[in-house]
């Protein structure tokens, strides 16, 4: 764990009490009156509220940030003109747009494919017929080409939505479970994927053990495990299969929505001394709410296993159609999620419509504030009717194509995330903040591995507040954010603002 320097303390607290040295505050807006990452200046005069920094008190190491290159986005991305496609990727992973350093990549066919794949032969006990093809065309590209857009500086993890149907009890892509009898085989399986993108130049960091265990009432592609099972599979199976080929891909458990689901299965999984030492952390997304961030749950999960990480791998404006070139209604409490529609009747009152700019900024906060490492976004790209999907399961991506016209949209969904993956580097720590803010305002703090602090604040109060942001007690400056808005401050290291 990287210590605050006695020096950086001193230098941060003379700059304070000397104007004159004080680093500048830079500040950053989006807002719903049409700021988009706009630089704007600090304010002087009186504050109303005060947010107090404390880097002295740290909690987890932020891993970084990042979405999915789905077949369905990389096949977008593929059908664009080559400089707009270089434009795209970069716009996510260099370091100079959103600087993403995560990606997630999907083993076999998703929802969010052309269509249901698998990359062996019906029936091949052997896999000897194992192939990449499907990924060739597009994921395998589009994942090369952000890698060294990102200089390197990419980790890639991949999730399985289904093993190959004839090794189910169901014969499905849909639902059902992987037969014991094929536990070592499926395991094999995952080493033959990691190799052959390794051979691709792409290597696998990591992996969840299966994309939502719970299962999607069998929609489009799933495997269904219970915790035990998921224990007995790493175990027995794929930690040993893994290491015995000279890998040392990082595991994830669960990878499914937190809520009481999360509990249940980290309070089996995490109390499992022979399994902590085999996984890295716990994978969850956001589904089942859509305003509720869940603090308890993962509070929980932290504390059963303080020593493993929590990574948010998937989230998404669900069961929506994007709405093309109009920035207002990202800013509109207008969106609704599958809940709305087909959760219980019990379940309901969780799932709201909501503003979709509130939600992604929301949850990133109420993430970083309960022990969050990691925020991954699902798909990076999707068309005009949130697809292609071969289930019909539309939802809106940050960046939205008509690859027809050859047009991009970057939605404002795409400045929220960069209010915080541009500025929050991999490496930061997240430090203890405290306010005096009304209700309805969220903030979180962390301090870079350079000694810089970012503060990001979002206000979703009708009213414009006055903010004066404080280190340790020592000023450091005034903003005023205005209503609807989201901002990022960044108080530089002396000397390099």
């Amino acid at each position: 764990m990287r210590i605050f320097k006695t020096s950086l303390f001193l230098s941060l607290i003379l700059a304070a009490c000397q104007p004159q040295e004080k680093p500048e505050l830079e500040v950053y807006q989006s807002s719903a009156s049409g700021d988009r990452l706009k630089k704007i200046n600090a304010v002087a005069g009186q504050a109303d509220f005060q947010i107090h920094l404390d880097s002295t008190q740290h909690f987890q190491r932020i891993e970084g940030f990042g979405g999915a290159i789905t077949e369905s986005s990389a096949h977008l991305i593929q059908a664009l003109p080559a400089d707009q496609r270089q434009a795209l990727l970069a716009a996510y992973f260099s370091d100079s747009a959103s600087a993403y350093n995560l990606a997630r990549l999907h083993i076999n066919s998703c929802d969010f494919s052309l269509s249901s794949y698998a990359y062996v032969a019906e029936g091949d006990a052997t896999l000897s017929s194992f192939d990449l093809a499907p990924d060739r065309d597009d994921i395998i590209p589009t994942a090369q080409q952000a890698l060294a857009l990102a200089d390197g500086d990419l980790r890639f993890f991949a999730s399985p939505w289904t093993a190959p149907p004839w090794m189910k009890d169901n014969k499905h892509w849909y639902g059902g479970k992987l037969l014991p009898k094929y536990y070592d085989l499926w395991a094999q399986y995952f080493v033959k994927y990691a190799q052959a993108y390794a051979d691709e130049g792409l290597p696998i960091w990591g992996f969840t053990i299966e994309n939502e265990p719970l299962g999607n009432d069998a929609n489009w592609e799933s495997m269904h495990f219970s915790p035990e099972e998921m224990a007995q599979f790493i175990k027995g199976h794929l930690a040993p299969t893994l290491k015995a080929a000279g890998l040392e891909s990082q595991l994830f458990i669960y990878d499914q929505n937190r809520g009481k689901e999360l509990e249940e299965w980290a309070d089996h999984l995490l109390s499992d001394s022979s399994l902590l030492p085999e996984i890295y952390g716990t994978a969850v997304h956001w589904y089942t709410s859509t305003y509720k961030w869940f603090p308890e749950s993962l509070q929980h999960t932290h504390k059963l296993a303080p020593k493993k990480q929590i990574w948010n791998t998937e989230a998404c404006v669900d069961a929506e159609v994007p709405h093309w070139q109009d920035d207002a209604w990202y800013w509109k409490k207008e969106a609704t999620d599958w809940g709305y529609t087909w959760a219980p009747e019990s379940d309901k009152p969780d799932h709201p419509k909501y503003v979709p700019v509130y939600r992604y900024a929301r949850d990133i906060i109420g993430c970083l504030n309960n022990e969050v490492s990691a925020w991954v976004d699902w798909n990076i790209v999707l068309d005009r009717q949130g697809g292609p999907n071969h289930a019909s399961n539309w939802c809106v991506a940050p960046v939205i194509v008509d690859t027809t016209s050859a047009q991009i949209y970057y939605t404002p969904l795409y400045d929220a995330l960069r209010h915080f993956s541009h500025f929050i580097k991999a490496g930061a720590y997240k430090i203890q903040a405290e306010s005096n803010l009304p209700e309805g305002v969220h903030f979180t703090a962390v301090r870079n591995p350079d000694g810089s602090l970012a503060l990001v604040v979002l206000n979703t109060t009708n009213q414009e507040l006055n903010i004066e942001l404080k280190l340790e007690n020592q000023h450091l400056g005034l903003t005023a954010i205005a209503p609807s808005a989201l901002q990022t401050l960044v108080v530089p290291v002396k000397g390099k603002a």
